[in-house]
């Protein structure tokens, strides 16, 4: 059984406990590697590292580090086969999705951050030609960068990729729950030539190495992504060391379709907007707003499609929802569709735990839910369920449906499915979420600001919002 190792001054180790923990495949249920049991040492190790690493990244060119970092990208394209697979295998996700969306991203995250670094551009203020200030950013040392298991090498590397570019130095904590990308990933940084201590990669339990890394006194940077308890954790420890912090939290995203909405078309991308990656993206559209006058209507077309959604193989091209990531994860969307049904929702399609036959029998498979007849102020419609489970809420009118879709802790995304573009305009102006999308969903621009509002989340990264994140600026003023 293959032994994941953390990846420290350039090197592949074992932890320093020399302990490991079961890493389970999704799609069977069955131990397939073992995932260090890391410490405090483990991470401090990691953290000298770096340290020691950034007095010569922190002060290279930017034209040295985009040569590195691109030759990061071509090795990761290099291993896309083999990447896609053990996301897959990981995470429990269908092949086809991870071909598709998770690793290609990968490269392009390190292209495009490398290329934006050579163009981020400094300011200066003339004083009517009594002073001139300029600004400088300059990178702050040692990043900490976090990341979740739902898209385990797409947003690790949106975290590394323009912290490395920025000239910082990372040591990164994978979520324990998917490793394996990130452990190739280590591989191909010793490939492509990544000096020694520039990144390193620590796995094992939040709970043990968490705090060691985002309280460490040589980390003044930190980026997460992940659940809101978390976030709030983070954000108690770190904030009385002045540290500077990203926190990309949970949602509890709004799908809105208006009644003069193009019919087929949002039709399909609520379906997608629920159900990809089984449910497990922060931005799916979990509560699905539609106007009364066209609410059956499309509560039948939609039922039409959810039912022919395949669940299954994630080896299988056709598949269209595997494995959610654990067992644990499972019976947390179960427990919630028992106390959708205790509120009163009636149950559509789906609610049950999805038995495969054969070897995948003991797999964490869930058929595609849809709920309705639940009032939007209830737990299931205000909490993250984070599974494939899409709650129906009709609505009268603009003023009603933006309520509703403001009434909870979350705002990270929305999206607004309407022919009338003022209503569009209008519409997203209220909506109280980080980033709204009208007549799509999940239409990424990496050049955007992206992050959340109230509990999803603080701080933008994302285009010259993460090098700004990953930099500190700093004002000279000379006179002349």
């Amino acid at each position: 059984m293959e032994k994941i190792l953390n990846y420290i001054d350039g090197k592949l180790i074992e932890p320093s406990s020399n302990k490991y923990l079961d890493n389970f495949n999704p799609s069977n249920g069955r131990v397939y590697s073992l995932i260090p049991d890391s410490n405090s040492n483990d991470i401090n190790n990691a953290v000298s590292s770096a340290k020691k690493a950034f007095e010569n990244w922190g002060s290279s060119t930017k034209k040295y580090r985009y040569d590195i970092l691109m030759k990061i990208a071509d090795k990761l394209e290099e291993h896309a086969d083999a990447l896609v697979k053990a996301e897959s295998l990981d995470n429990g996700k269908p092949e086809s999705l991870a071909r598709m969306v998770d690793i290609p991203r990968a490269p392009e995250n390190f292209r495009f951050f490398a290329t934006a670094m050579l163009h981020f551009s400094s300011e200066s203020h003339d004083m009517d030609g009594k002073a001139l200030n300029y600004t400088l950013r300059e990178p702050l040392g040692v990043a900490a960068c976090i990341s979740p298991w739902n898209l385990p090498l797409y947003l690790l590397t949106w975290k590394i990729a323009p912290a490395l570019a920025a000239g910082n130095t990372v040591v990164a904590k994978p979520s324990e729950i998917t490793p394996m990308t990130a452990y190739l990933l280590s591989k191909i940084c010793i490939e492509a030539g990544l000096p020694a201590g520039v990144l390193n990669i620590v796995h094992g339990l939040g709970s043990n190495i968490g705090d060691a890394l985002t309280t460490h006194e040589d980390v003044p940077i930190v980026s997460f992504t992940g659940g809101t308890l978390t976030g709030q954790h983070i954000a108690r420890v770190a904030a009385p060391m002045f540290k500077k912090l990203s926190l990309e939290l949970g949602g509890k995203n709004p799908n809105i379709i208006f009644e003069d909405a193009n019919f087929e078309k949002s039709v399909a991308i609520a379906v997608k907007a629920a159900f990809s990656n089984q449910g497990q993206i922060c931005l799916c559209g979990s509560r699905l707003f539609i106007q009364d006058t066209i609410y059956e209507k499309f509560k039948e077309a939609l039922l039409k499609k959810v039912s022919k959604l395949i669940v299954g193989n994630p080896r299988d091209e056709n598949t269209d929802l595997g494995a959610v990531v654990s067992k644990e994860h499972m019976g947390k969307v179960l427990s919630k569709i028992e106390e959708a049904k205790a509120l009163g929702g009636k149950i559509l399609i789906g609610g049950n735990r999805k038995i495969i036959e054969g070897e995948l029998s003991a797999g964490y498979y869930l058929e595609p839910t849809v709920i309705e007849g639940l009032d939007f102020n209830c737990s299931v419609n205000q909490e993250e369920i984070f599974g494939p489970v899409l709650s129906l809420i009709p609505f009268k009118n603009e003023e009603d449906v933006v309520m509703m879709a403001n009434s909870t802790k979350y705002g990270l995304s929305a999206s607004i499915f309407t022919e009338n573009i003022s209503r569009g305009h209008r519409v997203a102006a209220k909506i109280k979420s980080g980033v709204v999308w009208i007549n799509t969903w999940l239409l990424r621009d990496l050049r955007i600001p992206f992050g959340g509002m109230k509990q999803s989340g603080v701080g933008r990264e994302g285009g010259f919002k993460s090098l700004q994140f990953f930099t500190e600026p700093k004002n000279v003023c000379l006179k002349i």
